[in-house]
């Protein structure tokens, strides 16, 4: 752990929102994100546009991150730059690409708590990872770490996620023709074996990510997204299930063969 407090307590509040998300969303039924669609509700305060919420949201984990990782010391090395492409591949297109790509109904709206809670958690996120790349993590910027079986395999471990995750996005984009409304199952690629291969892709990014960086903050980051999205991931399982009586059985949750 770096010696800077304020680091330090910010992994500390991040492991704590790693374990009460989680029992809050079970115990509550309810989702984090930015609520539309199947999930929608308009008991939740003042409503933005759906698609400015997302901006909103996700723009400060972008920002933030560059911020602190081009004022830092390490951000010329390979390894700090390598890691820095891989948070912003993420991060740009979930703030600034994917809320337009979305299919939203006309008048579609959030509300406006969600994503200003979420953007304080991104903007937090962002800090953590941009300063320890590219301050705190003096071990990247040795010649070692590119060849160091945990930066490979890290590296090809968030490859393989971000792709799943697009995939995943791509055919639920594209599972209603335009002008068709109601929901339909979705199929193909890892929907034949989980309901939310989306978050299964997003799980394995975050997870590589901490292990190519050996960070404590993608390990803190890694652990509150499988607090996050696992529980959201049963409780869209379980609307499937209520939802289609043909639903297939043998699809687990989020991870194959597994949950």
């Amino acid at each position: 752990m770096p010696d800077d407090d304020v680091f330090e307590w910010m992994i500390y509040a991040l492991l704590a929102v790693a374990v009460i998300t989680p029992i809050r969303q079970l115990l509550l039924n309810q989702e984090t994100e930015i609520v539309y669609g199947r999930h929608d509700t308009d008991e939740t305060g003042p409503r933005i546009d759906t698609r400015l919420a997302w901006l909103v949201m996700e723009a400060p984990a972008s920002l933030v991150f560059a911020y602190y990782y081009l004022t830092g010391p390490n951000a010329a090395y390979p390894a700090p730059v390598v890691l820095f492409f891989m948070w912003q591949l993420h991060y740009v297109h979930r703030a600034f690409i994917y809320p337009w790509t979305l299919r939203v109904r006309e008048g579609s709206s959030s509300s406006i708590l969600l994503p200003l809670g979420g953007g304080v958690f991104c903007a937090v996120n962002g800090y953590l990872n941009g300063i320890y790349i590219s301050t705190y993590g003096t071990h990247l910027t040795t010649e070692a770490w590119l060849v160091d079986p945990c930066f490979l395999g890290g590296c090809a471990l968030f490859v393989i996620g971000y792709a799943i995750n697009k995939r995943s996005d791509q055919i639920l984009r594209n599972l209603r023709a335009p002008g068709e409304t109601g929901y339909k199952i979705p199929r193909g690629a890892l929907y034949e074996l989980v309901s939310c291969p989306n978050y299964f892709g997003e799980l394995l990014q975050w997870t590589g990510f901490a292990i190519a960086g050996w960070s404590i903050g993608g390990a803190a980051f890694a652990a509150v997204t499988a607090g996050n999205l696992i529980p959201r991931a049963v409780e869209n399982h379980r609307w499937y299930h209520d939802k289609f009586e043909d639903y297939p059985s043998r699809r687990r949750a989020v991870i194959p063969f597994l949950l």
